[in-house]
């Protein structure tokens, strides 16, 4: 099993920047590829960015290309995301994820994933 728990959430303004962690607990953290997720209210949950268990592949979203940085710290166990050019519709419950992944690759959909996060709201006003 692996715990996970987000950090960081919060109400910004838009151009603002937030900071997301992810704390993880349990298993082999770096055995895990990680990613990050978030659901606008009425949407379904959608891809942000990803990670793979080295730090050395990342991947984003188009919308949050050049925009967002995902990053891990395999000694600490967290894996963060660093918002930044914060839009209104980067409103979101974002959550992050871990699938067990020795391979190197990175992964983008939501049923690859075997564990997730309660979830950090994430509030940008316009």
């Amino acid at each position: 099993q692996v715990q996970l728990v987000e950090t960081g959430g919060g109400l910004v303004q838009a151009g603002g920047s937030l900071k997301l962690s992810c704390a993880t607990s349990g298993r082999t953290f770096s055995a895990y590829a990680m990613g990050w997720f978030r659901q606008a209210p009425g949407k379904e949950r959608e891809f942000v960015a990803a990670i793979n268990w080295s730090g050395g592949r990342t991947d984003y979203a188009d919308s949050v290309k050049g925009r967002f940085a995902i990053s891990r710290d395999n000694a600490k166990q967290t894996v963060s995301l660093q918002m930044n050019s914060l839009k209104p519709e980067d409103t979101a419950v974002y959550f992050c994820a871990a699938v067990h992944d020795y391979s190197g690759n990175v992964h983008y959909l939501l049923n690859e994933y075997d564990y997730w996060g309660q979830g950090t709201q994430v509030t940008v006003s316009s």
